[in-house]
Formats: C-alpha cells, structure tokens, sequence
C-alpha cells in the first residue's frame, strides 16, 4: 500500500542479467518502482519481457545482479527465495481459471473459506472489480473481460506485495482493451498495489500505465511517459515501435 508520506522505492533491480547457455537474454539493466506504482513494460517479442517477469517471480534465477522488494533481497549471488515465499501475484495471458469451480471459489483457491479474513477479501474485491453478479457462475458462463477481472481478485485475494501481469489482457480485442484496461487501471490505482505489467502492444502499454519502460535485445532502451517515447524515441527500435499510434 502507498506511504502517508508519498511513495517510496519498492522494487528495485540492479545489474539484472540471464543468460541460456551462450545466449545472454537480459542484460545487465537496472530498475526502480515506486511503491503503488503502475509500470508498463513493452517491446517486440522476444525483447526479455517475460524473461524479466520470471526472473522477478523466482520462476527464472539471474545470472547477475540483485532483485529487491520492499527493502528484501529475493534474489542474488547468495541467496533464493522460493516463488511461493516471495508475496508476488501473477496474471497471465490465459485467466487459468478453474473450470469446475464458480467464481467465488477461483477468487479464494487455496485460501480457507471459512476464515473471515477470505470472507472480507471476497467481499472487497467483488465490489471493486464489479463480480457481485457473477459470484456464483462458472467461468465458461463469463466473457473474456470478465474471467480476466476474476484471474486479478485470485491474485490479489493474498494482498500481494507485488502484482506482475504477464500479456493479461492480449487475448482481448482492440475495442474491448479500450474499455476494460482504463477501468482496471483505476481500480488497482484505488488498491494502491504496485504493478509491473508486460505488453508487445505499444497502446495496450499507454492504457495500462503513466509510465513505460520498452526493452530491445534484453535491455532496457528507455524509461518514460508514453508521450515521451512516442515524441522522443531514444532509438530506431523504440521509434519503429511506437510510430503506429495516432498520437506518436
């Protein structure tokens, strides 16, 4: 959640690099968010987006360098922490939801029903993400956005420290983007959790986040507004990237 007195740094990585065999896949760069602070990441595919996010989530281990979140070290030359010890949530492209379970109980999996604390989760998060109405339906019984908004109240039922989307909203249409991205924005803006969000679309980038960070052969090019990158591309790659939308 954001400080009383402003936001503050929350995670941090330092000199991160991977590499596969003699493959380097990420190298050797560096980045600060905020706490409560929305970041898009983007760039063409196989640029290290989803690398990144694995390397974060403890999925992937770095060859080099240091990942920080909230003051703790996750990862570095001598010391691991388990993904399921790190707080960190994740939304992927596909909402995996479970199919024979109703909404109520894909929101609270793995979570005791029962405690009130799952009760109270349910309850805020249905409200906020608007799922009052769908609680009691199976996921083939809802539409893309909707099963999307069901896969984030699962991975912020925890109260993560960290919420990392993955693609989460490529399966939708450019109309429907439009419609649902700018809403969840505001919602995960009123929560106050800290996202970092990967997208190979340039305007799916600008709707999710005041801040972009594009990234070209495993490395991060430029970090900025979209306006920026769109106006001032630090590079050819980020110029070719962003040059399809209207306002660049």
């Amino acid at each position: 959640m954001k400080s009383d007195y402003g936001p503050r740094s929350w995670l941090r990585l330092e000199g991160l690099g991977f590499s596969y065999g003699n493959a380097e896949l990420f190298k050797d760069s560096s980045l600060d968010v905020a706490e409560g602070e929305t970041v898009a990441m983007t760039g063409a595919s196989g640029c290290g987006k989803s690398t990144l996010l694995r390397l974060i989530s403890g999925l992937l281990r770095p060859s080099a360098g240091v990942i920080n979140l909230d003051g703790e070290i996750l990862d570095d030359p001598g010391r691991y922490v388990e993904p399921g010890r790190r707080g960190i949530g994740l939304v992927f492209q596909d909402a995996a939801l479970f199919p024979h379970l109703k909404v109520s109980a894909n929101i609270l999996f793995g979570r005791p029903a029962a405690d009130p604390r799952s009760l109270e989760a349910l309850n805020r998060l249905s409200i906020l993400l608007e799922l009052e109405g769908l609680l009691d339906r199976y996921p083939h019984e809802l539409s893309g956005g909707q099963q999307q908004r069901v896969a984030l109240a699962r991975a912020l039922a925890p109260e993560p420290r960290l919420l990392l989307l993955d693609e989460a909203f490529a399966g939708l249409d450019r109309q429907r983007k439009r419609r649902v991205i700018p809403e969840l924005r505001e919602k995960l803006d009123a929560l106050g959790v800290t996202v970092l969000a990967v997208s190979h679309d340039a305007e799916e980038a600008m709707l999710l986040a005041k801040r972009v960070v594009m990234l070209d052969g495993g490395k991060i090019v430029q970090d900025g507004s979209p306006e920026e990158l769109a106006q001032k591309p630090a590079s050819p790659a980020v110029e070719a990237f962003f040059a399809p939308l209207p306002w660049a």
